[in-house]
């Protein structure tokens, strides 16, 4: 006979208590007269109801006529002996408590595990946080431990294992050694499909958006992808100036270059300051990579970034219509336009609309265009007709722009060209420090800048680096055994910067459009990366001068198809959003959107970074308890009641709460409380202000699913034991469920707490939920015999 009860969540409760022959075996009793006791109840099939109160009160007659009679005879010749650990066996079965030593527990050693019975305290602590910053390699040389991966190593007969780690660290000697002849045509072949594309896109990126010297965008080209080959962890990935940090640049170069009395900037001036913000960016995710911070890809929120990124995509077309309609006189006349924000261009260009320049808007228009529809059909044609990615529509933009320029003299005519392309300093490749103690004054405002461009630059690189993979391909071809590492990937893209810097090139990082142009034409390991830089640096040396009739006009719509790039993937998420009705993070994605282009870059990466840092620290913080419900129709199946209630049934007298996440001090501040709602109104969602609707009676044990803690800190343990005394001394009984093994820090720390004590020993830390309860259900049958040793009124 089983009892339930409604909840106030609408489910119901059951008993506790449960049918002697179904929970398990029999009491494990030699006595003749027990084994006889024991089969009358059998025959009886009677059980004993737990009730609500916490308690057993007085079994009903029927119950006595048949269980109740062998329980007293048991009693009155087995005295309770009061000890918690007690294993002899009883009226009901007793759970066995979770074995701490056995290979069979959860979380069991496994191959590869450290071995180790015990460590000192001192010595684990220091070699935990040497693996948070060096890794473990490092580590155990540290603290003078063989690590894991050396005893893995030595068992499957790994030779040569420090020729391994350098391989790892230094991906060239990896992938340099599989490299195949058959390799060299795809790689060619696809180096000289991107110098088509993106040369003259460096171009642009330098001249319309860093206000720097053309020259410094190639060396953007000549320089970063070289260094990546030999550091990066991911084949594929091509490492190249972007439009967002060029942008980005741009308005540092604004702010702290100071034009001369005809409004021009002094070249070298404008690349010294590029030098040092690319030196800095690199500075910082060399540090960061250093220090093993990769997950920082994940802070920056989905809405913030492309919010962002979609704002930084309008202001560059509104700032790349200004010479693609041939109004850079216009501007400099006017004065303020280059250092106003968007808003104020956008009015300068509705108000001077007049003055736009026929030939200049026909050439830039006609080239935004063709440049889009051969976007779009190799988009479309692409899957079907793999060849058309080889095709140069935008190399073959500039190349008849260019001559058509010199054979019709539209210089003469009134068309901006590039002309001559040289350095700020004049020679071919100049290197110099990129802080140099000249250049101080620029450091303080560039810091921020040169921030937020590593930081956005490294989440392009783990988007394409992710996307791309190993560079082992569909059918296996390529590089095997590189894996990507967002540590290794800071380093390179660090170190490549920090060069660059030397060379006042522009910012660079993987793009994923680039990389799998890359990867379209043919490419498969880094070679391709290296023969984009020869290229480059043949440019430098050979083809610059024929540069000269380039049309600017030109180079400012290659920008703005980049920036509509930008632009184009807002609406999906927009949909996306709304879809799901994710107020919150369209609320964001607007706020950033229209900061960003009303009033300053910076603004807008306060606002959004603040923001996503915020609903980090509010999501990591909340704890996140469930008070679980016994499945209808199941013994050992439990669910989140909160979920379904009326599909579980909760049990009386019991309230079982699941810890799904490890406990950390950030997580732990609000976890009493909200264990008091579970306690009060049997579900978290409910409002404190309501009054009680769980009967305290239905907190007389706790059981606690600690499955999911596989990490926990001093606050977490502290405040855990803190919870666990105020119920034991309110007379609570506390249990626990799958406990990590006795080897785990989990375990160790909640030992030497003093918790596993303060519960009742290891008697109340059970394997399982459902022993759990099993547990209690023997806790209180004693507990009523102990209290009513003649049986009570039979």
């Amino acid at each position: 006979m089983s009892s339930r009860q409604s909840s106030p969540e609408g489910g119901s409760h059951s008993s506790s208590g449960v049918d002697i022959d179904q929970a398990g075996a029999h009491p494990q009793v030699t006595d003749p007269a027990t084994d006889h006791a024991t089969d009358h109840a059998a025959a009886e099939e009677t059980t004993l109801d737990a009730q609500a109160e916490g308690h057993l009160d007085n079994p009903s007659r029927p119950h006595l006529d048949g269980s109740a009679s062998y329980l007293q005879s048991y009693y009155q010749s087995h005295p309770f002996c009061d000890d918690k650990n007690c294993n002899h066996g009883g009226p009901s079965p007793q759970p066995r408590p979770v074995s701490v030593d056995s290979e069979h527990s959860v979380g069991g050693p496994c191959e590869g595990g450290n071995g180790d019975d015990e460590e000192g305290d001192l010595k684990g602590t220091v070699r935990s946080h040497a693996r948070t910053v060096f890794g473990d390699a490092i580590a155990d040389r540290i603290v003078g431990k063989t690590s894991t991966t050396q005893k893995l190593a030595k068992r499957h007969g790994v030779k040569h294992p420090t020729t391994m780690y350098i391989a790892y660290y230094f991906p060239f000697l990896r992938w340099v050694d599989q490299y195949k002849w058959s390799y060299l045509k795809g790689d060619l072949v696809a180096a000289i499909t991107m110098a088509s594309f993106y040369i003259p896109m460096s171009l642009s990126y330098a001249s319309n958006l860093a206000h720097i010297p053309p020259m410094n965008g190639l060396y953007a080209f000549a320089v970063n992808p070289l260094i990546y080959a030999f550091l990066g962890s991911c084949p594929q990935m091509v490492v190249g100036p972007e439009a967002a940090g060029s942008l980005l640049l741009g308005s540092v170069i604004r702010t702290s270059a100071e034009p001369d009395a005809n409004g021009d900037v002094d070249p070298y001036l404008t690349a010294q300051i590029a030098g040092t913000v690319t030196g800095l960016a690199g500075a910082i995710i060399f540090i960061a990579g250093l220090t093993r911070l990769g997950f920082l890809d994940n802070v920056l929120s989905r809405p913030f970034m492309r919010g962002f990124i979609c704002a930084m995509g309008v202001i560059i077309l509104i700032n790349q219509l200004i010479p693609e309609m041939g109004l850079n006189d216009r501007a400099k006349q006017v004065g303020g336009v280059s250092r106003g924000s968007s808003l104020d261009k956008l009015v300068f260009l509705v108000t001077n609309v007049r003055y736009a320049h026929g030939l200049t808007c026909a050439v830039a228009f006609t080239s935004f265009a063709i440049i889009m529809i051969c976007r779009e059909l190799k988009k479309h044609l692409q899957p079907r007709y793999p060849p058309v990615a080889y095709v140069p529509d935008r190399f073959l933009v500039v190349f008849l722009s260019a001559v058509f320029t010199w054979q019709f003299g539209w210089d003469k005519k009134g068309l901006d060209i590039l002309g001559d392309v040289q350095s700020g300093s004049g020679s071919a490749f100049p290197f110099r420090i990129p802080v140099p103690p000249s250049n101080m004054t620029h450091v303080g405002e560039a810091i921020g800048t040169s921030f937020l461009i590593a930081l956005l630059g490294f989440f392009e690189s783990s988007v394409a680096a992710k996307s791309l993979g190993g560079g082992e391909g569909k059918n296996g071809e390529g590089v095997k055994g590189m894996s990507v590492s967002a540590n290794r990937e800071l380093v390179a893209l660090g170190v490549a910067n920090a060069v660059g810097g030397c060379f006042m090139a522009l910012p660079a990082f993987g793009g994923y459009g680039r990389s799998k142009v890359n990867a379209a034409t043919g490419g498969k390991t880094p070679a391709s990366s290296i023969f984009l830089s020869l290229i480059t640096i043949l440019c430098v040396f050979v083809l610059v001068p024929y540069f000269y009739y380039l049309p600017k006009p030109v180079l400012s719509a290659m920008v703005s198809v980049v920036a509509y790039s930008l632009v184009e993937e807002a609406p999906k998420d927009i949909r996306f959003f709304i879809r799901i009705r994710g107020a919150s993070e369209l609320a964001l994605m607007l706020l950033v959107f229209v900061a960003t282009l009303l009033y300053s870059l910076s603004l807008g990466v306060a606002l959004g970074a603040g923001f996503s840092i915020l609903s980090l620290i509010k999501h990591s913080t909340k704890p996140r308890i469930q008070i679980l419900g016994r499945v209808l129709g199941t013994d050992d199946n439990f669910e989140n009641a909160e979920d379904d209630p009326h599909r579980v049934e909760f049990i009386e007298g019991c309230l079982i709460v699941k810890m799904p996440e490890p406990l950390i001090f950030a997580n732990t501040g609000d976890l009493s409380n909200r264990l008091r709602r579970l306690e009060l109104y049997g579900t978290g969602a409910a409002h404190p202000a309501l009054p009680r609707v769980r009967s305290a009676e239905h907190n007389r044990n706790i059981i606690f699913d600690v499955h999911g803690v596989t990490e926990i800190d001093g606050s977490g343990v502290q405040v855990l034991t803190e919870i666990v005394s105020g119920y034991v001394d309110k007379g609570v009984r506390v249990f626990f469920a799958r406990l990590p093994i006795e080897r785990s820090s989990v375990y160790q720390k909640l030992d030497r707490s003093g918790l596993i004590a303060k519960c009742g020993g290891l008697a109340h830390f059970t394997s399982s939920v459902e022993d759990a309860l099993k547990l209690v259900e023997t806790e209180n049958i004693n507990e009523y015999y102990r209290d009513h040793p003649n049986g009570g009124d039979v």
